[in-house]
């Protein structure tokens, strides 16, 4: 399949999937510096693959496929921090 689009590539189709599932999953916690740290994070992760690609260059879009890389880490991180404070059980994760 020809990518023509950033909407074409399936990490950004997965990473909008995390975006939705992390707004969800934390809609009701009242940590709102916990809440708005992982869903930007999560944001950052689908918006820096469509940045990247939109730039039009592999050179580019490497570097923000890496920016990209680095957020799901964060992502990441704050999920063991929200088990670590029973925000979320493993059944959720």
């Amino acid at each position: 399949m020809k990518i023509e689009k950033f909407e074409d590539i399936i990490a950004w189709q997965k990473a909008k999937e995390l975006t939705l599932l992390s707004y969800r999953n934390f809609s009701c916690i009242k940590d709102y510096s916990f809440k708005d740290q992982i869903n930007r994070a999560s944001v950052s992760v689908m918006n820096n693959i469509a940045e990247g690609y939109e730039r039009m260059g592999d050179k580019e879009f490497k570097k923000f496929l890496y920016i990209s890389k680095g957020s799901c880490g964060e992502v990441r991180s704050m999920l063991y921090l929200a088990l670590e404070l029973k925000y979320i059980d493993k059944k959720r994760v």
